[in-house]
């Protein structure tokens, strides 16, 4: 059924369209989606698009397919500023993430449940799962005190902090950002740290470092996978550089900067809320989470900092788990080997070149999307393919790798970052039923952590994958090169979200 949301969108394609904004005067915000997708986007989410398209200094907006409401700006969609920057189309966890390790282990090797079943407990006993929990909660994990936490923060995946961590250093290789360095002053990250301790984190800091190498709640999971690549050539040559082995388990992770990310976020959100007071100038679209900072302003420069503190935490925590995982399976299975293929946010801020002048590009809940040959890939090992686009889907429809294409230009390089909710938490706990949802896992031959599979959680809850995706390819963004087919899940059943 169309929707009120829906017939604002002027269609252009297939899969693309428009939403015309104060009458013409600005560029309208760009809509990525078929038909069948753009009845998903309602009025609230088209709202919160169209205040953050008329928000100060605001040139591009772009609502990727996964779009849905969220706090200020949509979550999946794409901001771009010159001039501002903005914490709302960041989000509360900074950095949240996707990552994939691929094992040598092929699938044939876990079909016995009881195998499976035993990695599970293995990785439990390193990685724990839930709000609040770290790694002083599970018996074989590597806790990070506050003068590692220190390092970490100001350092991302430097080569010092990986080895103390026992990372393999040649993992920060393939991250899309290993290091985040804030907004450009010698020494930036290290002064704001010190006056944040001096503001009061210094009583919870270590307790927060304590989480790293953890999963949170909500839509965050670590899932075990078997690689299926597309057939033709462009697929087969993509997977190849990326690493990915046909056949054989992978391991795909979904988390963020967890507690410490969380805290840096409200802090920046109450200080800036105060300051629109003190300044008395208007919230866009009378919006407390829009909020935002003139480039080169102070405001602005404690918030890239800050994100940046939260940023480098998710790029450590993702590569410790993925150590942790690694080290889970070699218990149960020894021998294994295992690389990473790539880590990837879908929530940050980003300096990249639009239209041949630097911008911050705000992806919240949306994925980064160079093409082969894109400068920002120069020196990459991706240069002459297009980095991998890790898109968690739900264990029934599994989730893909994709590459973009030159197309990915129309939505400034981005695609969306999975498949979006399509109802909320509370829907979908009225609304499904429970013992459907974990006979659906058993008859897939799915095991999870759970006694109950997060019913707020389950694949009903999330749009439709094949149809998500097919919006990005017809649209021209990404292709396909590998589908992800689960074969165990890690959830924790707290409630928690991006």
């Amino acid at each position: 059924m169309e929707t009120v949301a829906s017939r604002q969108i002027i269609e252009t394609g297939e899969a693309t369209g428009f939403i015309p904004v104060d009458g013409g005067a600005l560029k309208p915000i760009t809509v990525i989606g078929t038909p069948e997708i753009r009845k998903t986007f309602d009025d609230k989410c088209i709202q919160q698009a169209i205040n953050s398209r008329m928000a100060p200094g605001v040139t591009d907006l772009v609502l990727n397919p996964d779009a849905h409401c969220g706090y200020g700006a949509p979550v999946g969609c794409v901001l771009v500023s010159p001039t501002h920057i903005y914490p709302g189309p960041v989000g509360v966890d900074i950095k949240c993430s996707m990552s994939l390790l691929q094992l040598d282990l092929p699938e044939s090797e876990i079909n016995d449940k009881r195998l499976r079943r035993a990695v599970i407990d293995a990785i439990l006993e390193r990685t724990p799962t839930g709000a609040g929990k770290g790694q002083r909660h599970v018996p074989k994990g590597r806790f990070a005190g506050a003068s590692l936490g220190r390092d970490v923060v100001t350092q991302g995946a430097s080569e010092s902090v990986c080895t103390r961590l026992g990372i393999p250093v040649e993992w920060a290789s393939r991250c899309e950002d290993s290091r985040h360095t804030g907004h450009g002053a010698e020494g930036a990250l290290e002064n704001r740290l010190d006056r944040l301790m001096a503001e009061g984190f210094a009583g919870v800091f270590a307790d927060k470092m304590g989480q790293l190498g953890s999963y949170g709640g909500g839509n965050h999971f670590g899932e075990c996978e078997v690689v299926s690549v597309r057939e033709g050539e462009r697929a087969r040559k993509a997977a190849e550089v990326f690493g990915l082995r046909d056949g054989h388990v992978a391991f795909l992770s979904h988390c963020g900067s967890r507690g410490w990310g969380a805290m840096l976020a409200d802090k920046q959100f109450k200080t800036l809320q105060g300051k629109f007071r003190e300044w008395g100038i208007p919230l866009p679209g009378r919006d407390r989470e829009l909020v935002y900072a003139p480039l080169g302003t102070k405001e602005a420069n404690d918030y890239i900092d800050d994100m940046s503190l939260g940023a480098n935490f998710a790029t450590v925590n993702h590569l410790l788990i993925n150590a942790l995982v690694l080290e889970a399976f070699q218990e149960v299975v020894p021998g294994v080997k295992g690389t990473l293929v790539y880590f990837i946010s879908h929530n940050i801020a980003r300096q990249e070149i639009v239209d041949n002048k630097p911008a911050w590009v705000h992806r919240k809940g949306a994925t980064r999307a160079f093409p082969a040959g894109h400068h920002g890939l120069k020196g990459t090992p991706f240069y002459e393919t297009g980095h991998p686009i890790l898109l968690p889907g739900n264990p029934a429809a599994g989730s893909s790798v994709m590459v973009a294409e030159e197309g990915a230009s129309l939505s400034r390089y981005s695609v969306n970052h999975g498949a979006g909710r399509r109802m909320s938490r509370t829907a979908a706990s009225r609304s499904l039923d429970q013992k459907a949802i974990d006979q659906d896992l058993h008859e897939r031959d799915i095991l999870t952590n759970c006694r109950q599979y997060p019913i707020d959680e389950a694949p009903g809850a999330y749009k439709d994958f094949d149809e998500v995706l097919r919006s990005v390819e017809r649209a021209g963004l990404a292709s396909e090169v590998a589908r992800l087919k689960a074969r165990f899940v890690i959830k924790d059943g707290d409630k928690a979200d991006d």
